[in-house]
């Protein structure tokens, strides 16, 4: 692997977390995801499901875990399966896994192969009635392909169809949402890769660059210092691009005097960052964009000291759509009779900032959070206000990584990310 594994201890509290939280008699199990195919004999790389990624450390295709805290036999209440290395496999490729190296990581004794799952599964459903299954609950989750997890509980159910059911999906977004100091310098270390591709891109960026030069430039970047690249697909708009919120297209030439959102992040040992700065392609701010620039530069910094322990998000966009409601009257773009005919469902600032401003985030981009328990020290979320002016051919977008501490203002994991206008441009322009 390229990244440095956290240790066994990280993914062995996070068992015992989860474990504390299931009925006596619940055996819990998670699959990990499928190697995607796209045609012919190509497929897609494979990633890891985040959820036993956090619960074992494995990032190995072909994996279960059974946890089952209350197994009469202790070594049977965490037991690993893991796909074995045969000649064939070791030649085309390379060895998988060793029990030894599956144990190391993870910190579960008990590791058998994959072969065995049935058959173990099978001794230990007499001592259980109640199977947990891990089902994706996520807020934005939208399941159109079946999942490995998905063909595992239909077989599940089929096979054992006096067991109750459990789900594990709601005791994880808990779980997840609150990261550990390990985790947290995972997502650091994300965030200092992140920070070398834009520093790299900034004295690249000029009149006639591709954006696609540009993403190029930043996934050299990344892959070098350890990532295995983008955390999520990366957005390189320039001109009336950034308007398309999610454009990935990426294929236009950057022209004098536009500016260009980069909504783009490195990822590390499969913790994401999540960045978005917006440059000028000529080196220089005109004025109209930088009285747009600083009122999103100032909303994001204002935005930033209300997430904090206690906080609900539904109260926190709410207060984030006022001040960005302050500012766009003093900009001009809304008027005095915009806010008196606005309703609750459709605030006026919609119209030029119309989507949240914060989102939680580790293992995944739009990480677990509930949306509906307030904040708790060690959440970790982006802060991403953006301003977006299609008559005018612009849009600018600024995001950092912060995170919610015990008391006071949260700690901004991006803080050396230039932000600044005269940074910027004097780092443009050396």
């Amino acid at each position: 692997m390229r990244y440095k594994p956290l240790p066994s201890s990280v993914y062995k509290n996070n068992r015992s977390s989860f474990s504390k939280k299931i009925d006596k008699l619940g055996l819990a199990v998670f699959n990990s995801n499928d190697i995607y195919p796209i045609s012919a004999d190509s497929t897609l790389p494979f990633s890891q499901h985040r959820d036993i990624f956090y619960l074992s450390g494995i990032d190995q295709e072909e994996t279960i875990l059974i946890l089952f805290p209350h197994a009469e036999n202790p070594i049977n209440r965490e037991i690993l399966f893991i796909k074995k290395t045969n000649k064939l496999i070791s030649v085309w490729e390379g060895e998988k896994l060793s029990k030894k190296k599956a144990r190391e990581i993870s910190g579960i004794e008990n590791i058998k192969w994959l072969s065995e799952f049935k058959s173990t599964l099978y001794d230990l459903a007499s001592q259980s009635d109640l199977f947990y299954f891990n089902t994706n609950e996520h807020y934005r989750a939208k399941n159109v392909t079946q999942t490995r997890e998905d063909r595992f509980i239909k077989w599940a159910k089929n096979e054992y169809p006096a067991h109750r059911v459990g789900k594990s999906n709601p005791i994880l977004q808990k779980l997840r949402s609150v990261k550990s100091e390990e985790e947290i310098n995972q997502i650091k270390k994300a965030c200092e890769i992140t920070k070398k591709g834009i520093v790299r891109i900034i004295n690249f960026i000029k009149p006639g660059v591709w954006e696609y030069e540009i993403e190029a430039e930043l996934i050299h970047e990344f892959i070098k210092n350890k990532s295995r690249g983008f955390a999520y697909s990366p957005i390189i708009a320039s001109g009336k691009n950034a308007n398309i919120l999610h454009y990935e297209l990426n294929n236009h030439k950057c022209k004098s005097g536009e500016l260009i959102l980069l909504d783009v992040a490195a990822e590390y040992g499969n913790y994401s960052s999540d960045l978005t700065r917006t440059l000028p392609v000529s080196g220089i701010y005109n004025d109209r964009q930088k009285k747009i620039y600083n009122s999103v530069l100032n909303v994001k910094k204002l935005a930033t000291k209300l997430l904090t322990t206690g906080t609900l998000l539904s109260d926190y966009h709410n207060e984030v759509g006022k001040i960005m409601t302050s500012e766009l009257l003093k900009l001009g773009l809304l008027r005095k009779v915009d806010i008196q005919n606005q309703s609750s469902k459709n605030p006026a600032y919609k119209k030029y900032f119309m989507h949240g401003t914060s989102h939680h985030m580790g293992l995944d981009t739009h990480d677990y959070g509930l949306l509906n328990e307030p904040l708790k020290p060690n959440m970790v979320l982006t802060v991403e206000p953006g301003i977006y002016i299609p008559e005018e051919g612009f849009g600018i977008r600024l995001e950092d990584d912060v995170v919610v501490k015990e008391k006071g203002e949260p700690t901004n994991l991006m803080q050396n990310i230039p932000i600044e206008i005269e940074e910027i441009e004097d780092l443009m322009n050396k």
